[in-house]
């Protein structure tokens, strides 16, 4: 075959595109375990944190093993489904978030931090630029804040994505989801307005647009725990 005609120009690019393929395609079988079990310790970390609980890759999974004492699946009414793992549940939570409220699986994590019970619950929305997430740790009267952390992927640095920030997360300690056995949520609020009927924090200064997804976030995921969280 001449080696300076089109002929082989195109069949080898085409047998060096299938080789590529072929060794991408293996490399990234064998980093699935390897990056799922790094998902898997990261969503760890993150629970840890909203319990005010510092953790590493490397000994996230011995303190999570000691600190969530149950964890179980809730559906709309309150109550357990059988059969169903909360971590699991929890790692596609965002085909949870857009089924009907009604419909959803409910992942509940229980924990002892400070000498109490709490749980925590899963989150997910949208910022500006892409998902937001987070976890939110209630005391054990179910409403009352005792911790959250809150992630992104791309909001902008220094602004939305302040919302990572300890600074940001602190101002939602101590308050409440509910007033008066009603559900509220908590607001997150442009700085210097207020809200008069639920708990509120500040916003993002300069990150309006993050703030209202967080705000969002909180509504629509806590909103769906609200036959538990209130059931006497």
């Amino acid at each position: 075959m001449n080696k300076e005609g089109n002929t082989y120009t195109i069949i080898y690019a085409a047998v060096m595109v299938i080789v590529v393929a072929v060794l991408l395609a293996f490399t990234a079988e064998g980093l699935r375990g390897r990056q799922e079990k790094n998902a898997e310790i990261d969503k760890k970390e993150q629970i840890l944190r909203a319990l005010r609980i510092a953790a590493t890759a490397k000994d996230a999974e011995e303190i999570y093993q000691k600190t969530i004492t149950d964890s179980y699946v809730l559906s709309y009414d309150g109550n357990k489904k059988n059969g169903e793992d909360a971590f699991t549940v929890d790692q596609n939570i965002e085909k949870e978030i857009k089924k009907p409220v009604a419909e959803r699986k409910l992942p509940v994590y229980e924990a002892m931090a400070e000498g109490a019970k709490k749980y925590v619950i899963p989150l997910r929305g949208t910022g500006l630029w892409g998902p937001v997430w987070g976890y939110i740790a209630l005391n054990d009267d179910k409403i009352t804040v005792f911790g959250a952390t809150f992630g992104h992927k791309g909001e902008t640095p220094g602004l939305g994505a302040e919302i990572d920030t300890e600074h940001f997360q602190k101002e939602f300690y101590d308050k409440q989801i509910a007033r008066n056995g009603k559900f509220t949520s908590i607001a997150v609020v442009k700085a210097g307005q207020s809200k008069n009927d639920m708990d509120y924090v500040d916003g993002i200064s300069g990150g309006t647009i993050t703030s209202q997804g967080v705000n969002e976030m909180l509504k629509n995921c806590l909103s769906a725990y609200e036959n538990f969280l209130l059931k006497k």
